[in-house]
């Protein structure tokens, strides 16, 4: 394929996976009008961000799985499609039940997006190409990050609907281009779909989600006791194994357990667990903002910007970088940045100009860890085959992390009464997670080591 036909599918790929993780960014401004608007307190309110990571956790493999069945190209127009759906049934719903299930349907379409659009660039691109394109279509989050609370806030003096359809037109788009631009699928009738694995995997996010959002952070040992949380955690905890044993008998498996035999993988699985706990402390930036230097709730908004902008800046940059320096370098450097800027938050949370810089920091650590280097690194260990089910495990352990990293965080913060030392107390735990995944990146391969495994797996069309 020539080099206008790979930009012209990169552009393609790269407005559809800024349309999913745009919905992200957008819906947050928007909850308190939602709540306004079908009388819910907070604690259902939530569910709003809940079941949209939980359908996206169960539509990653879903999806990826079904695009190794039937091609990039078919379930890449049909994650567009669902997508679209969901936020029509959003934008009309008459009830809070309803909006739900069209944030769940948006869910699954957005969590098939992102792994079938990385394999693309897997199948695509030329080894010494793959870097620069996972580059820019990472640099998505952090562009719809800085759009998604900015264009929230205009389109909420309209009505919350507004929100939601913006996405039509551009779903309309890009369903069209996918079917002229993007090349025909490659259908491999031979695999057969995990349907026992679907049902453990779902179970166990949805008991995880449950547990998690049912815990009262004021008063934290006690609801952990309660009926309401421990038997839907433990439940998720003896699932695992389980998940585990049902993925290893399956002929085609959802999750590619046999993927933790390398060891590159077992790594960058864990790091991507802790990504998404770092992910998940930047929801509370605002709020420690607010007790810690006295900002209103518009102006505390506002210190979010050092992080989303220089994530938006930094992921092109890192995805140019990695192809020189090679994915350990750049990881281990992101961690490390990113370390100092949580302890930085940490320990002078009450200096402006310092919070800042932190923000900076933790921005481009995050450009990283969210980034590039490790769909780069899952690719490589990745059977050509297998690609977007490798993209898909990186997707699944990123929103575990999240789930976990939200109720952990609250919890601490809970504890403390919402005062600032609870606050120092999370970004510092937060900081040390960082510590650790900058242990486990000094373990990933060197650049040479890379470059072979990349020569043997790359499957030139």
């Amino acid at each position: 394929m020539d080099l206008s036909g790979n930009s012209r599918i990169l552009f393609l790929l790269f407005v559809g996976v800024f349309m999913g993780s745009l919905d992200i960014g957008i819906v947050g401004p928007a909850l308190p009008s939602i709540q306004t608007y079908f009388i819910v307190n907070e604690r259902v309110l939530s569910w709003v961000f809940t079941i949209y990571i939980l359908f996206f956790m169960i539509g990653t493999p879903l999806m990826a799985k079904l695009s190794d069945i039937y091609g990039r190209k078919s379930i890449y127009i049909l994650d567009i499609f669902l997508f679209a759906v969901g936020s029509l049934i959003t934008i009309t719903s008459f009830s809070f039940e309803m909006l739900l299930l069209g944030r769940a349907v948006k869910g699954i379409g957005a969590g098939g997006i992102f792994p079938v659009a990385n394999a693309f660039i897997g199948d695509i691109f030329p080894p010494e190409k793959r870097g620069r394109a996972l580059g820019i279509l990472s640099s998505v989050w952090g562009l719809s990050s800085v759009l998604g609370p900015v264009l929230g806030g205009l389109l909420l003096n309209y009505s919350w609907q507004l929100l939601f359809i913006v996405n039509l037109p551009i779903a309309a788009g890009v369903l069209i281009g996918s079917i002229y631009i993007l090349p025909k699928s490659v259908r491999n009738r031979k695999i057969l779909f995990d349907w026992y694995g679907l049902i453990v995997l779902g179970t166990l996010v949805v008991s995880l989600a449950y547990g998690l959002n049912q815990i009262d952070t004021n008063h934290f040992l006690n609801s952990i006791s309660s009926l309401a949380v421990w038997p839907f955690l433990v439940l998720s905890i003896l699932l695992v194994p389980v998940l585990w044993k049902v993925e290893k008998i399956a002929s085609d498996p959802l999750i590619q357990v046999d993927l933790f035999k390398n060891r590159e993988v077992k790594l960058i699985s864990s790091i991507s667990i802790g990504t998404g706990l770092i992910q998940a402390s930047t929801v509370f930036v605002p709020a420690f903002v607010i007790v810690a230097l006295s900002f209103s709730t518009a102006n505390a908004s506002l210190m979010l910007m050092p992080i989303v902008a220089t994530m938006a800046v930094g992921a092109p940059i890192i995805g140019k970088l990695l192809d020189r320096f090679g994915s350990r370098n750049i990881m281990i450097t992101g961690a490390i940045t990113m370390m100092v800027g949580l302890f930085m938050m940490s320990m002078f949370s009450r200096s402006f100009y310092l919070f800042i810089l932190a923000g900076i920091l933790v921005g481009i650590g995050m450009s990283t860890a969210i980034g590039s280097p490790p769909r780069y690194i899952m690719l490589i260990e990745s059977p050509p085959k297998e690609r977007a089910s490798g993209q898909a495990l990186i997707n699944i352990l990123t929103s575990v992390g999240q789930l976990m990293g939200g109720a952990l965080i609250g919890a601490v913060i809970g504890s403390y009464a919402g005062k600032i030392g609870g606050y120092e107390l999370a970004y510092l735990g937060i900081g040390f997670v960082a510590i650790v995944m900058t242990i486990l990146a000094i373990g990933l391969k060197n650049k040479q080591e890379q470059i072979k495994t990349m020569n043997l797996s790359y499957d030139p069309k």
